[in-house]
């Protein structure tokens, strides 16, 4: 029964050896060689944990239907963001771009690179994918105010150096929480119908379960694994500020790892879906993985910054800005028609090619 949670032994083996030996294993990262293994253990561990934790949130799909399984995934993905961030930001110096880097991240490695891979890989095995146009519209109405309003507003504040003030930070909190609320209770309630493929019913019953074992149990591994993988987070974050820091690796390249450790369950399931000839959940993971972070992930940094008077940087910098409105113009014309095709993949994974580019060389 317990044969398939083997990644349960390596994930928590590996929390308890870094607490018990942490100032060995990380007191003294001195050598280049050693961050690195250091940084490659911890990562393969905690994309074990992750995966675990996609596996547990879509059989509890299986059990609840949608849009309720890609919710659960959702919550859990984005509960492991904000530790992960968290972690990064309090360990490092006082004036943080961590959160801004990380919410850049996703929405280029979502938009543009799992999005463009997605369109891509169903184009060339289905020629044409649909989906619902109104989930998809839904989706966009509410991420585009958020994403420029968290990102591209805080440099045209009076507030120094693309931060907020006290009084703008209480009120993208306090918005971005309540919009996400109201777009929760269209996509569970009023609305549910946009969220689901053409001709399948908000009315129905939730399809055959596979895997027979209770929503109890897949509960209770979801916790199991996520634990954990908090724990890690705060360790990883040493060699991540070290490489950082001593090898003279670009910021942003901070952002860029963390947002992949923590939306790469997510895509494989995205991925998956779509291979399944099921582009609506890959809709859902992939448009819902960017409003949750952006709506939940950013309030939750900011609270943070205000308890503990860290500096939370929001603003991107200008040609980071350019390629976010490049991006959100690309993904409204790609999302107009309802259906899919391999030229809009290969458009979206050309811009992610030139958000990687710009990590290393502006």
């Amino acid at each position: 029964m317990f044969a398939r949670e083997w990644p349960l032994l390596p994930v928590y083996g590996t929390a308890v050896v870094f607490f018990v030996f942490e100032q060995a294993l990380l007191g003294g990262l001195a050598q280049p060689w050693w961050a690195a293994l250091m940084l490659a253990w911890l990562f393969g561990v905690m994309m074990l944990s992750a995966f675990a934790v996609v596996r547990h949130s879509e059989c509890l799909g299986e059990i609840f239907g949608e849009p309720y399984g890609t919710l659960i995934l959702t919550f859990a993905i984005t509960a492991i963001e904000v530790m992960m961030i968290s972690a990064v930001m309090l360990t490092g110096p006082q004036e943080s771009t961590t959160a801004r880097d990380t919410m850049f991240a996703v929405i280029m490695i979502v938009f543009n690179g799992m999005a463009g891979l997605v369109l891509l890989v169903g184009g060339l095995r289905y020629h044409e994918q649909t989906y619902n146009l109104q989930g998809a519209n839904a989706f966009l109405a509410v991420i585009v105010p958020l994403v420029v309003l968290g990102l591209v507003l805080p440099n045209f504040t009076t507030a120094p150096g693309g931060t907020l003030s006290t009084l703008h930070e209480l009120f993208l909190i306090f918005m971005s929480v309540a919009l996400y609320g109201v777009f929760l209770a269209i996509q569970t309630l009023r609305h549910r119908h946009y969220f689901l493929d053409a001709g399948e019913d908000a009315g129905e019953q939730a399809p055959p379960v596979t895997d027979l074992r209770p929503a109890a149990y897949h509960g209770t591994l979801l916790v199991l694994y996520i634990v954990p993988f908090v724990l890690l987070s705060k360790k990883i974050a040493v060699p991540i500020d070290f490489g950082v820091r001593e090898l003279g690796a670009p910021a942003a390249l901070v952002g860029f790892l963390v947002a992949a450790l923590i939306m790469s369950p997510e895509s494989l399931s995205a991925l998956r879906a779509t291979l399944a000839n099921q582009p609506q959940r890959s809709i859902n993971l992939l448009l819902g993985s960017v409003l949750a972070s952006i709506s939940l992930t950013i309030p939750a940094v900011l609270a943070i910054g205000l308890l503990t008077g860290r500096i939370v940087v929001l603003g991107l910098e200008a040609v980071d800005a350019l390629l976010l409105l490049l991006t959100l113009a690309s993904a409204q014309l790609t999302l107009t028609s309802g259906r899919t095709n391999i030229l809009q993949g290969a458009v979206h994974l050309l811009l992610f090619c030139a958000y990687l580019v710009l990590i290393f060389d502006r």
